[in-house]
C-alpha cells in the first residue's frame, strides 16, 4: 500500500513538473507576439494570447494580436470579435498602430458584410489622415454600394483631387456618372481611367456600355474585347457583345457569344444567365425563329417568372404553341401564299381567281359556287385578306378593305388574322361588308384542312 502511495506521489510530482516547466518556457509577455505573427506562428501567437489574458482579460494588447493571429488563418467571425474589442477599449496611448488598426477594421467589417461600419472607420481614417486618397476612395465605394451617389461623387472627386493618376477612382466616377446618364462626364472619367491604366476592365466595360447606347457597335464591340480579359467583367462583356451583333444583325456571332456565357456559367439560376438566354430569345425573335425564341423564355419562366418581360412574350407568342398555327406564322411567302389558297378552298368552299403577297400577309380573289359560271358575276366575288401579325387589327385595316371592294366593284370581303380584333375595328365592320375572322375561327380553318 506505501508503495502504491509513493508511485503516485512521484506520478503526480512528475506531471506538476512537466506543467511548470511547460507554463515557465511558453512565451507569455506581449513582447514576443508581434515576432511570432511576423513568422508567421499563429499559433504561438493564440496560446500565448489566451493565457496573458486569462491572467489579464483586460489586456488590448493580447486581444489586438490574438484578433491578428486569428485573422491571419482566415477566421474573421472570431478575429472581429477580438479586434472589436480592441476598438472599444482604444488604441490611443498602446504599442497599436491607429491607421493600420482601422484599416484593418474597415476591410474586416467589408468582409464580414457590415458596410455600414465600414464606412464609419473610412470616415475616422480621413480625419486621421485627410492627405490618404485611398480612404477618400474606399468610403466613395461603400456610399456608391449604400446608393448614397451624391455623398459617393463628393469622396469620389476629392480622392480625385489628391491622386489624379489613380485609375480606379476615375473608373469608379465614370461607372456612377454613366448610371447617372450624364453620358460626357463618363466618357471623360472612363476614358482618363483607360489612360492611367490599360488594364482596367470595369472602365473599358462602363465605356462599351456608353458607346453601345450610342449606337457605335464597332468601337463598343472594340472596348468589350478589352474587358473580357477582367475576369469579375468578362461574363457580362460577353453579353454585352452578344447585344451588339443582334443590333448589327450578326446573328450567329450573337448566338456564338450568348452560349457561350450560358454554357461558362453552367448555373441556370445565375443572374448572368438569365440575361444571356434573355438575349438569346430575343436575337431568334429578331430572324423570325420564333420556337427556338420561346424555348428560351420558356427556360427562364422556369426559372424566374418576373424576370423583365418574359410572361408578356410567352403570351404574345402563344399562337406559335398550336402546331397548325407555327407553320401559318413561320412559312415563307411562296408556302403561306399556298396555304391561304388551302384555307379559302378546302375550308371555305371558295375558289381562287388570283393571289398575291401584301404586308405581313396575303390577299386572295375568290368566286363562291361554280367559278367558270360566276366568273363574270361580281356578286359571286370576295376579296379575302389573311394577316400574320401579333397586335391586334384596328379600325383601318377594316376602312382599307371596305375602300379596296369599292374600287374592284366587290360587294363582300373577309379579313383573317392570327391574332384578333380591337373594338374600334369590331364596331366599325357591324352593318358593313366585311367578316372578321380572328384566331379562334382561323384554328378551325386550319384544324379543318389539317
Amino acid at each position: 500500500m506505501n508503495e502504491l502511495i509513493v508511485v503516485i506521489l512521484i506520478m503526480g510530482n512528475t506531471l506538476l513538473i512537466f506543467f511548470v516547466v511547460k507554463y515557465l518556457m511558453a512565451p507569455k509577455r506581449i513582447e514576443t507576439l508581434p515576432k511570432l505573427l511576423a513568422e508567421g506562428n499563429t499559433q504561438g501567437v493564440i496560446k500565448s494570447a489566451l493565457a496573458i489574458i486569462t491572467r489579464q482579460p483586460k489586456s488590448v494588447e493580447a486581444h489586438y494580436y490574438l484578433g491578428m493571429a486569428y485573422l491571419a488563418e482566415n477566421r474573421d467571425s472570431v478575429a472581429l470579435i477580438e479586434l472589436k474589442f480592441v476598438s472599444q477599449m482604444g488604441v490611443i496611448g498602446r504599442s497599436i498602430p491607429e491607421i493600420d488598426f482601422r484599416q484593418t477594421m474597415a476591410q474586416l467589417f467589408i468582409r464580414c458584410n457590415q458596410p455600414e461600419e465600414a464606412i464609419k472607420e473610412y470616415l475616422l481614417l480621413i480625419r486621421l489622415a485627410p492627405e490618404k486618397a485611398e480612404f477618400y476612395y474606399q468610403a466613395g465605394k461603400l456610399f456608391i454600394e449604400r446608393n448614397r451617389m451624391d455623398t459617393a461623387k463628393h469622396y469620389l472627386y476629392k480622392a480625385a483631387a489628391l491622386d489624379p493618376h489613380d485609375s480606379r477612382v476615375h473608373c469608379e466616377l465614370g461607372s456612377l456618372l454613366y448610371k447617372e446618364q450624364r453620358t460626357q462626364e463618363a466618357k471623360i472619367e472612363l476614358e482618363r481611367a483607360i489612360q492611367t491604366s490599360q488594364n482596367n476592365g470595369q472602365a473599358y466595360f462602363y465605356l462599351g456600355k456608353l458607346l453601345k447606347d450610342a449606337q457605335d457597335y464597332a468601337a463598343a464591340l472594340q472596348a468589350f474585347e478589352q474587358a473580357l480579359r477582367n475576369k469579375e467583367y468578362r461574363i457580362k462583356a460577353f453579353i454585352e457583345r452578344g447585344i451588339c451583333y443582334i443590333a448589327l444583325e450578326a446573328m450567329d456571332k450573337a448566338i456564338f457569344e450568348l452560349e457561350l456565357v450560358i454554357k461558362t456559367i453552367g448555373d441556370e439560376t445565375h443572374p448572368d444567365s438569365l440575361y444571356a438566354r434573355y438575349f438569346l430569345g430575343t436575337c431568334y425573335e429578331r430572324f423570325n425563329q420564333i420556337d427556338k425564341a420561346i424555348a428560351q423564355w420558356d427556360r427562364i419562366y422556369t426559372i424566374k417568372k418576373n424576370f423583365h418581360d418574359v410572361k408578356n412574350k410567352l403570351v404574345q407568342y402563344a399562337d406559335y404553341r398550336y402546331d397548325v398555327l407555327k407553320d401559318y406564322l413561320n412559312y415563307g411567302e411562296k408556302e403561306f401564299l399556298a396555304l391561304c389558297k388551302d384555307i379559302v378552298t378546302k375550308g371555305m368552299d371558295f375558289k381562287v381567281h388570283d393571289m398575291k403577297a401584301i404586308p405581313n400577309g396575303s390577299e386572295l380573289l375568290v368566286i363562291e359556287g361554280d367559278a367558270l359560271m360566276n366568273q363574270n358575276n361580281r356578286d359571286s366575288y370576295w376579296l379575302i385578306r389573311f394577316y400574320r401579325v401579333q397586335e391586334l387589327i384596328h379600325e383601318y385595316a377594316v376602312y382599307i378593305m371596305l375602300e379596296d371592294l369599292k374600287r374592284q366593284n366587290i360587294h363582300q370581303g373577309i379579313i383573317v388574322t392570327n391574332s384578333g380584333f380591337a373594338q374600334d375595328a369590331i364596331d366599325y365592320a357591324k352593318a358593313r361588308s366585311v367578316k372578321l375572322m380572328d384566331k379562334k375561327e382561323l384554328l378551325q380553318l386550319l384544324q379543318k384542312i389539317q
